[in-house]
Order: structure tokens, then C-alpha cells, then sequence
């Protein structure tokens, strides 16, 4: 017989292994209604490359002489690239994200940032996935509250979020309604199956009905519930489809296949999040950028190709950002240092403007050294509240930014 001191004294142990925090970011309601066919059809997959990836060693302004002047060895050059038009190229290890470009599927935003740029990626990283200016600190992610604004009594479930990952990000976490973290649907399920975790979740449910326990102990039961029951739905979603489409062999892969095996399952989910890391690339940058840019290239490549054998395009739009961009000048190490603007990814099947969305970046009229942002990234997420996600944006970012043409 489990009681409360054992059940919270083994809590405790659970959370202190990679019982509870690898496994479990409950949502905040209930998850009773996850079953239910949701009623926005359109879904946001938000790939996030963690550490700043360098934006002109990634889209390049090959026709610029000033680019090769101020990056003397750390330039690609111009017969290696893949020319997008007479005065951009991409990475030359990004042949498989050509493949995209050339069938319509891209819409490249050059020189996106925002007003005063932190060069920390903790501090840049959360302006981001918060929508905030720089001077601003929240607590909820631009994401979370899109789920909040979607939380209707006993609906709030049906319009959730899922991170691909072991951990939740702040762009995900909302005042009232948290995604949920998970790499592997058969090992959340199988954790939150168990005879323990039943036994407890099931004196919690008692508990609850009863108004037995304080608001930090109804909190914990609340989440193991709502975490069972939403581990529940997505094991079962996550058999549906098995993809067969061809995914490169690491983990980006992997997480992109899981996204879209659950998407073809039709997932009452609106929200997708997914990261690639190392980025961060001060030293000898050429190599490592290169194998990171491949990754993410052929990735996205075999996640679009999945999709479009769904027949699922249609309903998905996927956004690909970085905290910041690089320096334009290259250091003496052979790589960039935190820099300001960069460049940003859509992909999908209904981009207004197809291609390169605006202008190269000015290599000659910088901020102390970096990029001068042409678009403010809210603005990005306000054509994307707005006119894909279907809600007033406003209400989401806490002001009104101008939107920008995209859809």
C-alpha cells in the first residue's frame, strides 16, 4: 500500500534520476480531450539551431567583394556554391536543402533581428521564444501563450504543443497550458505505465476529487495524470504511421521522423519543436558548420519528402531560426563571434514569395561590427499568428507589429 509519505519521498528519488525530468513535462490542463479532432487544421514545426548560426557562411552574398575582404579564408567560394540567383548562394554542403529551393518550397528572409541585439545566446535565446524586446523579461514563451489563447475550459488539451527533445523550452511554456517534452513515445508511455506511476496517479485522482492535498502536492498529482493520459494518446498516435521514407542516421533525423509519423497520424497537436545544436563556432568553422548544415539540409529533405507522401504540405509550415548570426568579419581562430541578424528559413507550400524574400544584408553599414536588422522577427511571428496559425497576434506578443507579406 503506497501512502503519502512514501509516495512523495519516492517522488523525490524519481526526480533526482532521469526518472521524471528526461521524461515528463506535463501540461498544465487537462489532457482528458486529446483524442478529439482539432479544429485548426494548420501546424507549426519551429526548428531551432542552437548556438548562432552564421547566416552569411550560410546564405552567401557571393557577388559582394567585401564579403571575401573581411573573410579571407573562412569565405566559401564562388565555384563552390549553390548559386540561387546572380547574387546569392547557398552553403555548398546544403545540396539537399537546394533540392526544397528548387521546387518553390522556401521563402529565405535575410537580416532578421530586433532593435538594441543581446550577443548572449541565454539571453538572445529567451528574446526569441519569448517575443520580447530586448529590455524585456518574461516568463512564457510566444508559443505557450498561443496555447493559452487556444485553452477553453475542458478543451485546452486539444490544442497542445510537442518539443522532440528531453527537456521543454521557454517558447513552449505558457501561463496556463505547457507542451510536453519527448524523444521516444514508447519509452514516455512506458514510464508512465508502470505499476507505481498507476497506483499513484490513480490515489491522485481520489485525492483531487476529495480536495485532500495542498496546492504544490495537487499540482504533482495533476501533472502525473495529465502526463499519463497525454503519454497515452501520443503512443497510440505514434503507431499509426510507421514512416518509410529514408531519414539520415542521427538524432536531428530521428526527431524529424517522429514529428512526422505523428503528423500523419493526424495528432491533435498545432505546435511542433525541434533544435540542432553546436553552432556556436569560434574555431575552425568551415569543417564543423559544414557536417551541422549538411545535417539540418538533409533532415529537412527526407521531414518535406515524408509529408509530401502524406500528402500533409498542405497543412504544415515550418520555420527554421537561430539565435543570432556571426560576426562579418571572421576572428583569428578560423571562425565567427556572436553577431546580430541572420537569415530565416519557411518552408512549406503556401509562401507568397518563394525564393529570397528581401535584399542581401549590407556588409558595409554595420552595428559595432554585425548585421543591421531589415525585419524584426516579431514581425515574422505575427504574419505566422496571424495568418497561419489564425489568431490575433496582438494578443499573443502584447503589442502590434506590422506583419510582413509571407502566406
Amino acid at each position: 500500500m503506497l501512502n503519502r509519505r512514501n509516495f512523495l519521498r519516492t517522488s523525490a528519488l524519481a526526480a533526482s534520476s532521469a526518472f521524471v525530468p528526461n521524461f515528463l513535462k506535463g501540461f498544465e490542463n487537462s489532457a482528458l480531450n486529446l483524442g478529439r479532432k482539432k479544429t485548426n487544421q494548420k501546424i507549426l514545426v519551429v526548428v531551432q539551431l542552437s548556438g548562432g548560426n552564421d547566416g552569411l557562411n550560410t546564405i552567401i552574398p557571393y557577388r559582394n567583394d567585401d564579403y571575401y575582404r573581411l573573410r579571407p579564408s573562412l569565405s566559401i567560394e564562388r565555384g563552390e556554391l549553390f548559386k540561387l540567383t546572380d547574387e546569392i548562394g547557398l552553403n555548398t554542403s546544403m545540396e539537399a536543402f537546394a533540392e526544397l529551393y528548387d521546387q518553390g518550397l522556401v521563402s529565405i528572409l535575410n537580416s532578421v533581428g530586433y532593435p538594441n541585439p543581446n550577443r548572449s545566446h541565454f539571453r538572445s535565446m529567451d528574446i526569441w521564444q519569448t517575443g520580447s524586446a530586448a529590455n524585456q523579461y518574461l516568463n512564457t514563451g510566444w508559443l505557450g501563450r498561443y496555447l493559452d489563447a487556444q485553452c477553453t475550459g475542458s478543451d485546452c488539451a486539444m490544442h497542445t504543443g510537442i518539443e522532440v527533445d528531453g527537456g521543454l523550452s521557454l517558447a513552449m511554456k505558457g501561463e496556463e497550458v505547457k507542451g510536453i517534452a519527448v524523444t521516444r513515445p514508447h519509452q514516455l508511455h512506458k514510464i508512465t505505465s508502470n505499476s507505481f506511476y498507476q497506483e499513484v496517479a490513480q490515489q491522485g485522482t481520489t485525492r483531487l476529487q476529495n480536495h485532500e492535498e495542498p496546492s504544490n502536492v495537487s499540482y504533482l498529482y495533476k501533472t502525473m495524470i495529465e502526463t499519463a493520459s497525454s503519454a497515452e494518446y501520443i503512443h497510440q498516435k505514434s503507431k499509426v504511421h510507421k514512416s518509410k521514407g529514408k531519414y539520415p542516421m542521427h538524432q536531428f533525423g530521428r526527431h524529424l521522423k517522429t514529428i512526422a509519423e505523428l503528423i500523419a497520424a493526424d495528432i491533435d497537436t498545432s505546435v511542433f519543436y525541434v533544435s540542432l545544436s553546436g553552432f556556436d563556432t569560434h574555431v575552425r568553422q568551415k569543417n564543423v558548420q559544414a557536417r551541422l548544415l549538411k545535417t539540418y539540409a538533409e533532415g529537412m529533405n527526407a521531414f518535406v519528402g515524408d509529408l509530401q507522401q502524406y500528402n500533409k504540405m498542405d497543412e504544415v509550415l515550418i520555420m527554421t531560426f537561430s539565435e543570432f548570426g556571426r560576426r562579418v568579419k571572421q576572428n583569428a581562430s578560423g571562425g565567427t563571434d556572436h553577431g546580430a541578424a541572420n537569415n530565416l528559413f519557411l518552408i512549406g507550400n503556401h509562401l507568397q514569395k518563394a525564393g529570397i524574400y528581401n535584399a542581401p544584408p549590407n556588409l558595409l553599414d554595420l552595428d559595432k561590427g554585425d548585421l543591421k536588422h531589415q525585419i524584426d522577427f516579431r514581425q515574422v511571428y505575427t504574419s505566422v499568428l496571424d495568418s497561419w496559425l489564425g489568431v490575433d497576434a496582438s494578443a499573443i506578443l502584447g503589442e502590434r507589429f506590422s506583419g510582413i507579406e509571407l502566406f
